[in-house]
């Protein structure tokens, strides 16, 4: 399925998969995580790269979870840092209202980048071509990578073999009226075009039933357009979901005060949904627990 030199370190929802291109003595990695599990990244990837040294380090978009171990990889190895072409300012000015950090309560500790890819440019990983294609929607600067010869595609949060990425781009608003749902119709749309066999995603273990795969991101993506309040409230279940699989846990009375310090969750329910934080804080949490993310133990949130 996939190349013997090309492994998948599965992680999580709180730090991405990482992609371990082995080129001889040498290595690549697409994506490096969540900052607080960097010492974990960096373990792992010392397993996987059996003495080999690490050289590039590429990124799929700047979004913390995919871009949080940076800094640590670049101290351990002194690689090279290639980051897409749309981000470049933003990565070099450290714009952390642009990377979504301050509003969405995350972090990531700063790296410098050598240089950038765009959509159409080739790069030779693992001894594959791969070309890298612009997937605007869930970051509207987003690249995936493909492979035609092997009929790969590292899809990043473009799409999961059950859905995708939150559609932030939509709830922020884009210049010239392009929305993020829009966009995201058009990624799927170029993404259903090209011959795949095996998606690698951002998230979760890589995937054949590819078809199958982007009918479910079709269905998901069409509910969002009938109903955006829909996708409002997807949104702030991943947001606070994400928060408590980094704390671990936080007492659920302290609920309604956390969230008015994400300023991108006030701006949420000030547009569409005009709750006040108790409310918000009741539903959001009765919905995650619901749904088995978190629990409720003798009052204290504990992330599953």
């Amino acid at each position: 399925m996939l190349p013997d030199n090309l492994l998948v370190l599965e992680r999580g929802w709180l730090s991405s998969n990482n992609i371990v291109f082995l080129e001889g003595e040498r290595a690549a990695l697409i994506d490096s995580g969540y900052v607080t599990q960097a010492s974990q990244t960096l373990a792992l990837l010392e397993h996987a790269l059996a003495g080999r040294r690490l050289t590039r380090l590429l990124n799929t978009h700047s979004h913390s979870d995919h871009i949080g171990g940076n800094a640590a990889l670049v101290e351990a190895f002194g690689c090279q840092v290639v980051v897409p072409h749309g981000i470049d300012a933003t990565i070099a000015e450290w714009d952390e209202e642009a990377l979504l950090l301050s509003p969405l309560g995350q972090s990531a500790a700063r790296f410098r980048h050598d240089a950038t890819l765009a959509a159409g440019d080739e790069i030779e990983l693992g001894g594959l071509n791969w070309r890298a294609i612009a997937v605007p929607g869930h970051d509207m600067d987003a690249l995936a990578y493909h492979n035609p010869e092997r009929r790969i595609l590292i899809s990043g949060d473009a799409l999961w073999r059950n859905g995708f990425g939150v559609i932030f781009s939509e709830l922020l608003g884009h210049p010239e009226g392009a929305g993020g749902l829009k966009a995201a119709r058009e990624t799927l749309d170029v993404l259903a075009r090209l011959p795949v066999e095996v998606v690698i995603p951002g998230h979760g273990a890589p995937f054949v039933d590819v078809e199958d795969a982007f009918e479910r991101a079709y269905r998901r993506l069409a509910a969002f357009e009938h109903d955006v309040d829909l996708l409002v409230w997807h949104a702030l279940k991943v947001i606070l979901a994400f928060a408590l699989l980094e704390r671990r846990q936080l007492p659920r009375a302290d609920l309604p005060v956390f969230l008015a310090r994400l300023s991108f969750c006030q701006s949420l329910n000030a547009r569409y949904l005009n709750l006040s934080n108790e409310v918000l804080a009741h539903r959001l949490a009765r919905d995650l627990i619901r749904v088995g993310t978190l629990r409720d133990e003798q009052g204290v949130l504990v992330a599953m």
